[in-house]
């Protein structure tokens, strides 16, 4: 990494989360912003020119997705990275087809997400898993597919699952299962 050019901008409405990121991250000599909100993280790109961005997927009751073309637009040649809570398979292929470069899942190292930074390629040599995800774990991806589809729309998504609204928030607000 190019020490002299390390400014990072850090996205994630848990203010205490960006302060402790914020402060792993300028012990690894980067030079760090951090917004709790998308408007504020524009400005911060705007005006600072960042060349990382670290972004929550849930940032308040908006999207983390829809702030990677915004940054994009801002500084073309800036490195996203998603970092979430609440991992599905549609968000992360959502993601990189935004064109950020990583997804990881919190908690997260300062020291992993400078490995992401780092790693431009794909890696064929990441071990394959012999077991096959959990029925709860298959649910939360389908209800992230079908709430991608919806635009995060939480009644069009509970119509389409056939289920009551509310019941979709109770399971939306569950942590989802790793395997």
């Amino acid at each position: 990494m190019n020490i002299n050019n390390n400014k990072l901008l850090i996205v994630d409405d848990d203010e205490l989360f960006c302060d402790a990121l914020s402060r792993a991250m300028q012990r690894k000599q980067f030079e760090t912003f951090t917004a709790t909100n998308i408007a504020n993280a524009i400005n911060l790109a705007r005006e600072n020119n960042p060349t990382y961005a670290v972004v929550d997927l849930r940032i308040a009751q908006e999207s983390g997705l829809t702030l990677i073309s915004k940054l994009l637009q801002e500084c073309p040649e800036i490195k996203i990275i998603i970092l979430t809570g609440y991992a599905s398979i549609a968000t992360a292929i959502e993601a990189i087809k935004l064109g950020a470069m990583h997804y990881l899942t919190k908690p997260a190292t300062a020291d992993q997400i400078i490995a992401a930074f780092e790693k431009d390629e794909g890696d064929t040599e990441i071990p394959l898993t012999d077991q096959p995800m959990s029925v709860e774990r298959l649910e939360w991806e389908h209800i992230q597919k079908v709430l991608n589809e919806n635009d995060g729309n939480i009644s069009a998504s509970a119509r389409a699952l056939g289920m009551h609204r509310r019941t979709l928030q109770r399971k939306l607000s569950k942590f989802p299962r790793k395997r």
